[in-house]
């Protein structure tokens, strides 16, 4: 058993460094010409993929999201290039940013998380996901908040409805708490969302804010959002916006 645990630990960790390094972007440099560091060009780069993903989410004709899904979300989670993989025992990596509506205000400076976890099951094969998660409700916002916790729970996740009509899918409005869109490539089959942790990622905050704020004082709206993360924030308040406005036209 130990072998096999061994062999699957090996698996995975090459699954995520050759995902992780398929999507290199170039070296970043601030304004005046000068290089940023590693771990700040990847906050950087994360922010672009960010809004690169969601603007497509969105945007996936019969099959993006739905405007009165989108009207009535309270926060936006998203998570680039995801990696999933495993042989029987399967795991999941992914580093994302996420952002809240303030009524009045627009949106909040951005959050950095981490989601990890594994599971069991009739599984094998890797693939790299794009992953947005949409918090419909108070219960959702407050587990968003907190800096360390677990997706589950009944009724609490979802696949979320398709099409620019989700009129006749009534149930996300009823009892989901959060709602997944996702865009895969690669195959896999038999891995879910449930039990995956969220973190803070405080790496990634400290290196974007020179501070380590937590996830409540961001998503709260307390600290202004830096320009750095303007391109981000206008993809998140373009796609809602509209959304949000054309729902209420109904």
């Amino acid at each position: 058993m130990k072998k096999v645990l061994f062999l699957v630990s090996a698996i995975l960790a090459v699954m995520f460094s050759v995902a992780c390094a398929s999507h290199e972007h170039p070296a970043r440099v601030n304004a005046q010409g000068q290089p940023v560091s590693d771990q700040r060009a990847d906050v950087l780069n994360r922010l672009t993929d960010a809004g690169k993903v969601l603007n497509e989410l969105t945007n996936a004709a019969d099959q993006g999201i739905p405007e009165k899904v989108l009207a009535d979300a309270k926060c936006v989670a998203i998570v680039p290039d995801m990696v999933k993989g495993g042989f029987v025992i399967g795991g999941q990596h992914g580093r994302g940013v996420a952002t809240c509506r303030q009524p009045g205000k627009g949106w909040t400076a951005p959050a950095f998380f981490t989601l990890t976890g594994g599971s069991w099951g009739a599984q094998i094969g890797g693939e790299s996901v794009d992953l947005v998660m949409l918090f419909m409700n108070d219960q959702g916002v407050n587990q968003l908040l907190q800096s360390n916790w677990k997706i589950g729970g009944e009724g609490s996740i979802a696949a979320g409805p398709v099409g620019r009509d989700a009129s006749a899918s009534t149930d996300w409005k009823l009892r989901s708490q959060i709602l997944t869109y996702s865009r895969t490539r690669g195959l896999f089959a038999g891995l879910t969302l449930n039990g995956a942790n969220v973190r803070q990622d405080d790496d990634s905050t400290q290196a974007f804010y020179q501070k380590n704020y937590d996830f409540r004082t961001l998503l709260t709206g307390k600290v202004p959002s830096p320009p750095q993360a303007n391109d981000f924030i206008a993809s998140v308040r373009k796609n809602f916006r509209e959304a949000k406005a054309e729902n209420a036209s109904q």
